[in-house]
């Protein structure tokens, strides 16, 4: 008898963690440091250590928590946070600016085969750019279709097709420069200025978009020269000529005009938390702006709009969910007393480790992580109120700290089976997960040793 192994369903991993965590606090003994005020930051004493009563979660406290990490006044507005960007992005989809441009662009070179050789960084550099600063994921599902066609009427593979849309933007998602779901919050949540530092990220953006691409057009050139090469060939031959519908809807002035306000909110997110400040409630109504605007120049009626918006949050409710959760874990692990036990142990177990191998190991307990929270903002609510201050007891910058964070999150997001979008994608593509897996491995691993070298660098020159 053949067993198959199936993954819980993420929201029923994070809840086995809060059970867990609501277990040590019965194992685990209190312990607390002293809080100082450097630089108009609360951080950690790293002398000040000692033991004191634990407070074990009893039953009761243990399903209200859930209940308090949706009360609790952050992780509410970061859900909230969500919605809206979400709620924005699906409305711009409604109005079809993204799908009318991306269509004409890969018409183009569908009908101009001299120009294949763009077709590849092409499009992986523009779905970087949008994971990068808008956290494109769950949209990239619905280019699946569009670009496994084009690209096996190019003389390339599904699998292509599949990691143009899908890891290009999550190579930008893991080199994030603006990315509200991951940096903006991590960044928060250590308490730094929100999206401080992005020169340096914008040189890590580059980096792993050079070395994606590069992975992508070499595999995708030896499986044009040799069909045979591609482990989905017999996937592939027996699909249908076409899986898209071939329509390219004409470029109104909507579009352009929606287009040019989605850049231009950007350029206002940026200019806003930079010069005048702007935090969540800001960047809200920043993309509530958006999401009107788009709206009215779209051709939207009142209905469509308001169903595209709703759509969009449905699509994300999920991702509120374990944001709560994570919350939620916080909660027990802070009233059981036990947080800064674990940053005792935690700071201890590194000690007699340099910085740098520090660094790596942070980079390993993030990317595990991410397999049972898979969610960006999740994965930031839960980890970074403990990593943050465990910088701190290291030496460690906290601008470190988060960029440790979005890289061993963005970049297992590509590969683990606990990603719904990444199942998604692969359900539509028809390709199985663990041809998938085999298929990017290796090549995972290229860019782990990127992410390294500009952690390396970043730990060396005391990131801020």
């Amino acid at each position: 008898m053949k067993w198959k192994i199936k993954a819980p369903n993420t929201l029923i991993l994070v809840l086995l963690v809060m059970v867990f965590f609501a277990g040590l606090t019965w194992v685990v003994p209190g312990g607390e440091f002293d809080r100082i005020e450097v630089n108009g930051r609360e951080v950690v004493d790293p002398e000040s250590f000692q033991y004191i009563d634990s407070t074990p979660t009893s039953l009761t406290q243990l399903f209200i928590a859930p209940v308090r990490g949706f009360n609790d006044s952050y992780g509410m507005a970061i859900i909230v946070f969500v919605f809206i960007v979400a709620g924005s992005f699906s409305v711009i989809s409604k109005t079809g600016a993204f799908d009318v441009v991306i269509r004409r662009a890969a018409k183009f070179f569908s009908e101009n085969p001299a120009w294949r050789p763009v077709y590849i960084p092409f499009f992986m550099i523009l779905f970087s750019v949008m994971g990068a600063t808008f956290g494109m994921s769950e949209e990239t599902i619905v280019f699946i279709p569009l670009f496994v066609t084009l690209s096996l009427a190019l003389g390339y593979d599904s699998i292509t097709g599949v990691a143009i849309p899908y890891v290009g933007a999550h190579i930008g998602f893991a080199g994030a420069v603006y990315n509200p779901f991951t940096v903006g919050i991590a960044q928060g949540l250590a308490e730094i200025p929100v999206f401080s530092g992005a020169g340096f990220r914008m040189l890590l953006w580059a980096a792993m978009t050079v070395t994606g691409i590069i992975i992508v057009y070499i595999y995708a050139a030896r499986v044009h020269h040799n069909p045979l090469k591609s482990p989905v060939y017999n996937i592939d031959k027996n699909r249908k000529a076409a899986e898209d519908d071939g329509i390219i809807p004409p470029i109104r002035a909507g579009h352009i005009i929606v287009l040019l306000l989605f850049f231009g909110t950007l350029g206002a997110l940026i200019y806003g938390v930079v010069e005048l400040g702007w935090y969540i409630e800001e960047l809200s109504a920043l993309f509530i702006g958006l999401a009107v605007f788009s709206a009215i120049f779209g051709r939207l009626s009142g209905d469509e709009a308001a169903t595209a918006f709703l759509s969009g949050m449905k699509d994300v409710m999920g991702a509120a969910v374990i944001i709560a959760l994570s919350r939620a874990i916080l909660i027990i692990i802070t009233d059981g007393q036990i947080v800064d036990t674990i940053l005792f142990h935690l700071s201890a177990s590194l000690d007699n480790l340099n910085l740098y191998a520090s660094a790596g190991l942070m980079l390993g307990v993030q990317s595990l992580l991410n397999v049972i929270v898979p969610s960006g903002s999740g994965q930031a609510a839960l980890t970074i109120p403990i990593m943050a201050p465990l910088g701190d007891l290291i030496g460690i910058t906290r601008q470190t700290v988060v960029l440790i964070f979005q890289l061993g999150d963005g970049i297992t997001n590509m590969i683990i089976p606990t990603s719904g979008v990444l199942m998604g994608v692969l359900g539509i593509a028809r390709i199985p997960w663990e041809v998938w897996a085999k298929w990017l491995f290796v090549k995972m691993l290229i860019l782990y040793a990127v992410a390294l070298v500009f952690i390396v660098i970043a730990v060396a020159m005391g990131y801020q």
